[in-house]
Order: structure tokens, then sequence, then C-alpha cells
């Protein structure tokens, strides 16, 4: 039942794997501003994209369990993670700037966490998980069309 194709536990199934690319996407990212002192913009750029690698391998296998084409479905998925990896930097990027304008809520959080980014990142990564990647994935990356008959002359 678990394993079956779609419904609930697919959702599930997809759930946990974005879980596992989240813990990989926020363990780079941390790594590289902590121990490397790189800026968090291009720091939650990189995590996003290695959080993006192993999301889509896990998908492919179990997630959704994809018969389709491994090229088609690479690049379907490269357009879904484009806009994701863009629209996880940018709002991490904006949220975190339009916080850091408030000094009680900036104050605040820094109190608790020492690089206050990671709040706006978690908020926008849950977001995007939720309403980008998961409906983008289900709903085109996984299912048997042909990329190239999206894009192909109409005769």
């Amino acid at each position: 039942m678990i394993s079956q194709k779609g419904g609930f536990f697919m959702f599930l199934r997809a759930q946990l794997s974005a879980q596992m690319a989240t813990i990989a996407d926020f363990l780079v990212t941390i790594l590289l501003v902590r121990l490397f002192d790189v800026y968090y913009v291009y720091a939650t750029l990189a995590g996003a994209i290695y959080g993006g690698i192993v999301n889509c391998i896990i998908n492919y296998k179990w997630t959704f369990k994809s018969k389709g084409k491994k090229t088609n479905v690479a690049a379907k998925f490269v357009i879904v993670w484009l806009c994701s990896v863009w629209l996880n930097t940018w709002g991490t990027y904006a949220l975190t700037e339009s916080l850091a304008k408030i000094p009680w809520v900036r104050d605040t959080l820094s109190l608790y966490f020492g690089d206050f980014f990671i709040i706006p990142k978690v908020v926008v990564a849950v977001i995007v998980a939720l309403f980008w990647n998961y409906n983008m994935q289900r709903l085109f990356v996984y299912r048997n069309i042909d990329i190239r008959s999206l894009f192909g002359r109409r005769h």
C-alpha cells in the first residue's frame, strides 16, 4: 500500500524525499557559511542545487517510480528545478533583507539563531516545496510526457 503509485502515499514519499533533500541543502548551505564564510545568498544557491540533485534521484527511483525516458525526465526536472532554485534563492534573500529592516524582528531572531537568514530560508523552503516542487514534479516531471512534444512544431 505504501509503495502504491499515486494518492496520499505518493505525497508522503515525496515529503520524505523532500526532507532528505532539505537536509542535504541545509547542510551544504550552513557548512559554506560557517566554515568557508561564503555569502549566504551564494551558499543558499549551492545548497539548493545540491538538494535538487538529491531530490531528483530519490524521486525518480522511489517516489514517483518513473517509467519515463531518463533524458525526458531530466529535461523536465531541470526546467522545474531551475525555477525552484531561483524561488528559493531570491525568496530567501528578499525575506531576509525585508525582515532585517525591522529591528525588533532582526534582534529577536538573532538572539536565538547565529545566522539570521536561516529562519527566512526555512519559511521559503517550505512554501516552495509544497506549492511548487511537489505539484510540478507530480503533474509534469514524472508524468510520461515527451518534452519535445511540448516544444515541437504543430502540423
